[in-house]
């Protein structure tokens, strides 16, 4: 008998995606006036502090030995890619910050096969192949239309630290949502996170004002949610099925890039976003058969 692919994994993964995308429009704004390192700091915390009180109420037992070295590993990992990422969002559009992004779903196909032992399909390393040449030719766009500034060069150096970080943690998550729930998952994250980076708070923290606060106040709850959603369904489904989906966010950082910061959409964004559509197609959940 035909047997359909679970579907629940793929659409809590892509709307988890969709909520790190506004996650980053809030954090760009309050970058812009407050520094990149006072808003990552203050997400992390506010989301720890929302998130920990669910985790706590079940009463669990604190993890010990290989899944709190796992904790404490993705939290590293994850100070520095965050950090990285909100200060190359205040020296790059929107929209095409992520598109380099998308160098990290092409890096993972590679970790998850000599970390995880998991096997990269043609139809896998087509869709990611598809997809990164996409965000080069909306990177190429960028460089040609604007030239390669001090700015921008920052910002490409800063994204291209993060999205190797990214792509590790892609296998950190796989490994964590194997052995923890969702909500474990995302205090951890949340919580280590910002104590790494708390590290740095007597020589790099400025105050912000009440309504930036108010905006990575509403950071922080989309970091937990859209966190507990891809860790359920990255324990659910295989790494390279579910990394193409990275993608579809391109089109709500496009969108708010837009509409929040004016940034134009220009062809090559639209070329380039063609074929991340195109790799997310090839990748979509297909039928079994046992």
């Amino acid at each position: 008998m035909p047997e359909r692919q679970p579907i629940l994994p793929y659409l809590l993964a892509a709307g988890g995606i969709a909520l790190f995308a506004v996650m980053d429009g809030f954090m760009k704004h309050a970058a812009l006036l407050t520094g990149a390192y006072t808003a990552t700091l203050l997400r992390s915390l506010i989301g720890a502090v929302l998130i920990a009180p669910l985790w706590l109420a079940r009463r669990p037992r604190w993890p010990r030995g290989h899944l709190l070295r796992l904790h404490i590993e993705r939290g590293v990992v994850t100070a520095a890619m965050s950090l990285t990422w909100f200060f190359a969002l205040t020296r790059l559009p929107l929209a095409e910050a992520l598109a380099i992004s998308f160098v990290a779903p092409l890096v993972t196909l590679y970790f998850a096969r000599l970390l995880l032992g998991e096997t990269i399909s043609r139809r896998a390393m087509l869709a990611s192949l598809l997809g990164f040449a996409g965000t080069l030719v909306i990177v190429a766009g960028r460089i040609g239309a604007a030239g390669l500034t001090h700015d921008l060069a920052l910002g490409l150096a800063a994204m291209a630290c993060s999205a190797l970080c990214y792509a590790y943690s892609f296998i950190v998550i796989r490994r964590q949502s194997q052995l923890a729930g969702p909500i474990e998952v995302a205090t951890f994250h949340s919580g280590i996170g910002g104590l790494v980076l708390l590290l740095a708070a007597p020589f790099a923290f400025t105050m912000p004002s009440a309504a930036v606060l108010g905006a990575i106040g509403m950071a922080g709850a989309l970091t937990v949610l859209g966190s507990m959603a891809i860790a359920w369904a990255y324990a659910r489904a295989e790494t390279q099925a579910l990394v193409p989906l990275e993608y579809t966010g391109f089109v709500w950082a496009a969108w708010i890039g837009w509409q929040w910061f004016g940034e134009k959409v220009t062809l090559a964004t639209f070329a380039g976003l063609a074929m991340i559509v195109a790799a997310s197609w090839i990748a979509r959940p297909r039928r079994a058969a046992t």
